[in-house]
């Protein structure tokens, strides 16, 4: 697996486009680097870049971002709502792939060196990667702010651990480390006090707020015996949060960073806020994503919001997206874009689904053409698909029927496992296409020698072996999938029996239609064991599927004629 590392550095510049759009030219200009998203605010006066690469790449774009950053922004001319101490603020590198967390920290500090010593900027190194005890917390470090950092750099303790020990008067000082996954996450409040705001975000945040006694607001703060401030944990943990007021949009915000979205994820955070701000007569209108999250977030949280309603979760990505946004206000302070925001969309590859991103019109066409594929066994996983489909379909009607109220969790599950099967065969339409390519490719590899000879008569046994798999796989799904079709035949909603055998009639076709391309593939495959095992399995499987589509049908037929 490639190595990757995600690096998401803050610049504290959110106005002047001309001076972002030539930080993020420097990102681009390395090989291998992919930009993901320049996410500016203007009340704060901050812009977060997040890019990606290999781990050389990713940290050789961090330094010219860095280093053009210095040259451009003033931070003796600074003003923002965001706490910041430096042109570049802090700048975190983050494992996405194939990549530990202690080699993404070395990676870092490798950074962190280089700026400090070609830069003349002081370098903090924070979470994984801090060397020094107590600086793994931003906001300890970043404490006082660029203002502040004129003496605070002078203080034994604050001793940066790269770089010079005087504040740079135009650049400030940065943060550089390590960390997991962060989601930035504001959530809009319907009231214009900071004070407020940041009463509940002290009710939700992991830190909470400072113990006193009696009085919660007027009384003695409570301190250990070493003289440290004592704390009353908040309710959410790896939860940061502040309250702060946006000028832009007129409202107070809680400005949250979860650190650890599998502790607390957007979902749990947002309805959270949501309680402990009725509580104190505030209500939530929306909220809003600092740059990119991964697409399990939303899935995660539109199937929590569809629960919370006892409503089906088995539905399309598309529509656990829709309900997310809608659900957390996310369209609330402008359009929520996820082929903008969410990190797969922005790393998927557009050719790996040439066919399913067509048009019905288009893909009836594309297979129509002279062109060999997409052929047999797209089109089985294809028609796989549509007939697991209908059978999530009748699963999500049956969550919805009147009467059946008990029983929307039953059918919901169904409907997740059938959402399962379709998006699997929905991959192996192209997967299938993409089998056949390959071995297109391998017979058009040069033979000139015994060596091209040999590698390419192994590219041709590797690729028809695919060619093999793959369609046994659509048989494998296809066959299971009736199985979950014969559950709504017998106990689906009644009114939509024929649906559910129109779903067997398509599984059925699509395992025996399989079945034809692991046949005419077998054909032409020099290993007689692998071939005997994968005619076997498809005999046994084409035998299953044509005696459970007659079971079905006969469900289907008696319950048809019963109604009539």
């Amino acid at each position: 697996m490639q190595q990757l590392i995600e690096c998401v550095p803050n610049f504290s510049e959110g106005c002047d486009m001309n001076i972002i759009r030539q930080i993020t030219n420097e990102i681009e200009s390395v090989d291998g680097v992919l930009l993901l998203n320049v996410d500016p605010g203007k009340a704060t006066n901050r812009t977060v870049v997040t890019f990606v690469g290999p781990p050389a790449a990713a940290i050789e774009a961090a330094f010219l971002a860095i280093k053009k950053a210095s040259e451009l922004i003033d931070m003796s001319k600074h003003k923002g709502e965001h706490p910041r101490m430096g042109a570049t603020d802090v700048c975190p590198l983050i494992p996405i792939a194939g990549i530990t967390m202690e080699e993404t920290a070395e990676y870092s500090r490798k950074l962190a060196r280089r700026v400090g010593e070609q830069l003349d900027i002081p370098v903090y190194l924070y979470e994984a990667a801090a060397i020094i005890e107590g600086r793994n917390n931003l906001s300890e470090i970043r404490a006082g702010e660029y203002e502040g950092f004129f003496k605070k750099i002078h203080q034994p303790q604050w001793k940066p651990d790269f770089g010079p020990v005087e504040m740079n008067v135009k650049a400030g000082a940065t943060v550089i480390g390590a960390r997991d996954f962060l989601i930035a996450y504001n959530v809009n409040l319907n009231t214009t006090s900071v004070r407020r705001a940041n009463s509940i975000a002290f009710d939700v945040r992991e830190r909470g707020r400072v113990k006193r006694e009696g009085d919660p607001i007027t009384g003695k703060i409570v301190k250990d015996e070493n003289g440290n401030q004592v704390y009353t944990p908040g309710t959410l943990k790896s939860v940061k949060a502040i309250g702060w007021f946006i000028e832009e949009y007129g409202v107070a915000q809680i400005s949250m960073n979860l650190t650890n979205i599998n502790v607390t994820p957007v979902h749990i955070a947002f309805d959270e806020v949501c309680k402990r701000a009725e509580a104190r007569g505030i209500r939530v209108t929306g909220s809003e994503l600092v740059g990119l999250l991964p697409l399990q977030c939303l899935l995660d949280a539109g199937k929590y919001f569809l629960e919370k309603q006892q409503r089906s979760t088995g539905v399309s990505e598309a529509e656990l997206i829709k309900i997310a946004v809608k659900s957390m206000g996310l369209d609330e302070l402008g359009p929520f874009e996820p082929e903008k925001r969410v990190i797969e969309y922005l790393l998927k590859d557009e050719q790996s689904e040439k066919l399913v991103g067509m048009s019905l019109k288009a893909f009836a066409d594309e297979t129509a053409s002279e062109s060999p594929a997409p052929g047999g066994g797209s089109i089985s996983a294809y028609v796989g698909a549509l007939g697991i489909a209908l059978a999530g379909m009748v699963a999500n009607l049956s969550s919805h029927k009147r009467g059946w109220d008990n029983r929307w969790k039953e059918f919901s599950d169904v409907a997740e496992r059938a959402e399962s099967y379709k998006k699997r065969l929905m991959f192996l339409v192209d997967e299938d296409t993409r089998a056949f390519n390959r071995i297109m490719d391998a017979f058009g590899l040069p033979k000139g020698n015994d060596e091209e000879k040999m590698a390419r008569k192994n590219a041709i046994s590797e690729a028809t072996r695919l060619a093999i798999e793959t369609p046994l796989e659509v048989m494998k799904l296809s066959l299971e999938s009736m199985q979950v079709i014969a559950d709504m035949a017998e106990k689906g909603n009644p009114n939509s029996v024929s649906d559910a055998g129109v779903g067997a009639l398509c599984a059925r076709t699509a395992v025996l239609g399989a079945g034809l391309n692991v046949k005419i593939n077998c054909a032409g495959y020099e290993n007689s064991d692998f071939v005997n095992k994968s005619l076997t399995k498809a005999d046994s499987m084409i035998a299953d599927a044509n005696r459970i589509e007659k079971e079905i049908m006969a469900i289907v037929e008696s319950k048809i004629t019963a109604t009539a």
